[in-house]
């Protein structure tokens, strides 16, 4: 298997979601073919208006990609709205949320980990930064052109993922190749986690 798994957008296995308000491709979920995931990474279409899953136990991180975006309307009578490409917002995911499109469809990245298994940061980047085989992870450029490494070249609508602790780098630069680049960075920390 090959350290650094490669993924395009339009080859994502798509999931249409039950209430029939939009569909999921999943990009990676590890421990793989497992239900009870310990993380897991998608990109989300969402279609009309309505509730989230929720999910026990779980944090969750969406960040808009593309579309006017998307009001949360959030338990308690909290409101975040997303509307910022590659802004990522967390919440908790047993707490009730509610999605209100802005205007039209949005697609959205999201990250979901099993709090009491791995927890994830996510981060927008525009200039160089590494990734190191200690930590799981997940690349996904939504504009521009990145270089990783020697030898990979990524460009709008494509990434990586790697699991923690597989192959042989130390570390890998990853540094954008035009103006304007801007790419999803997300850390997985797995194993025993401390709140």
């Amino acid at each position: 298997m090959t350290v650094l798994q490669r993924f395009t957008f339009d080859n994502l296995p798509v999931t249409p979601w039950r209430n029939g308000g939009g569909e999921t491709r999943e990009i990676v979920s590890w421990p793989a073919g497992e239900a009870a995931f310990a993380w897991r990474a998608s990109i989300a279409t969402i279609a009309n208006d309505g509730p989230f899953s929720r999910f026990e136990g779980v944090d969750r991180s969406i960040t808009l990609l593309s579309g006017a975006g998307v009001q949360l309307s959030l338990e308690g009578g909290n409101e975040h709205r997303l509307s910022r490409p590659g802004e990522p917002f967390a919440f908790a995911g047993e707490t009730p949320v509610c999605a209100r499109l802005i205007n039209g469809t949005t697609t959205d990245f999201n990250v979901m980990t099993c709090r009491a298994k791995a927890l994830a940061r996510v981060t927008s980047q525009h200039s160089s930064f590494c990734i190191h085989q200690d930590r799981a992870g997940v690349l996904y450029v939504l504009q521009g052109q990145w270089q990783v490494g020697n030898s990979c070249a990524l460009v709008t609508s494509e990434g990586l993922f790697w699991m923690a602790g597989t192959g042989n780098f130390p570390e890998v630069n990853v540094q954008p190749l035009l103006p304007e680049s801007l790419m999803l960075w997300v850390e997985i920390e797995t194993g025993a986690v401390t709140a």
